[in-house]
């Protein structure tokens, strides 16, 4: 064995540097894809509070974040690098999927190790393409919402899977098409095929939220569709906000029913 993934898993977590998230998310992959990955767990996982960002781009509240116009290259860029900020949350927040809970068959933690390789690739790309913009990653703020949530769910896998691939992650099922038909129109060819390459794989990553979140509560015996609400609502009331894209939720494991609670809840009163 050339490694272990939790070993990895804190490496990774635990540096703050861009460079080396992306080496190593990549090289735990390659490990894992040539069964050169040892997945037993020893001891217990270090706290939410230990993982590490780089001090670029500084973190603020969303209301903060300036509005650009996207016909302008100061907007591409803006919504290139808020795009590229999610990106490189999503990496951390795929290793802490795998790293924070422990137990678990072997198929959960070499899928939320694939979702940390794809989402460092999704990130690398966003960046390329705000460097040929003249930009960078780290130039603007960017918010932390999606970690808050991490640290927020971090003591229970379903409360996990719930909150942050099927209700945060899952808002960009609802608004990347947008943004691609944006990007579309202002003729900026070069950035629709990245957010249309991330769209397709974030399908999936939200399907795999749903897959897991739906056996950990058949081995509770408890109602998904129920416990899914339950946890909305005691740690996001009041933020489901449609409109939803439905075509790609039920690609991604949502039921009818599900979206139509959403799209209730969601709805002015």
């Amino acid at each position: 064995m050339t490694g272990n993934v939790y070993t990895y898993a804190e490496r990774c977590l635990g540096s703050p540097d861009v460079e080396t998230k992306l080496a190593l998310s990549h090289e735990a992959w390659q490990a894992c894809l040539a069964d050169e990955l040892d997945f037993g767990a020893e001891g217990e996982p270090l706290p939410t509070g230990f993982a590490r960002f780089p001090e670029r781009p500084p973190r603020v509240d969303p209301r903060d974040l300036p509005r650009r116009g996207i016909n302008t290259l100061e907007g591409r860029v803006a919504l290139l690098h808020a795009v590229a900020h999610i990106e490189f949350s999503a990496i951390q927040l795929a290793w802490d999927h795998l790293y924070r809970f422990r137990g678990l068959p072997e198929g959960y933690y070499r899928d939320w190790l694939r979702v940390a390789a794809e989402e460092a690739e999704h990130f690398a790309l966003v960046r390329q393409r705000l460097r040929e913009l003249g930009a960078d990653y780290g130039e603007l703020p960017a918010h932390g919402g999606l970690w808050s949530i991490a640290e927020e769910t971090a003591y229970d896998v379903a409360a996990r899977m719930a909150l942050v691939p099927r209700f945060m992650e899952a808002r960009g099922l609802d608004v990347t098409p947008g943004m691609i038909e944006r990007l579309r129109q202002a003729g900026d060819a070069r950035s629709v095929e990245a957010l249309e390459r991330i769209l397709h794989d974030e399908v999936g990553h939200v399907a795999l939220g749903s897959r897991w979140f739906q056996w950990v509560c058949d081995q509770r015996g408890i109602d998904p569709e129920g416990e899914y609400f339950a946890l909305v609502e005691r740690h996001l009331r009041g933020q489901a906000r449609g409109p939803f894209n439905l075509e790609l939720r039920r690609r991604a494991g949502f039921s009818d029913r599900e979206l139509e609670r959403l799209a209730a809840a969601g709805s002015p009163q």
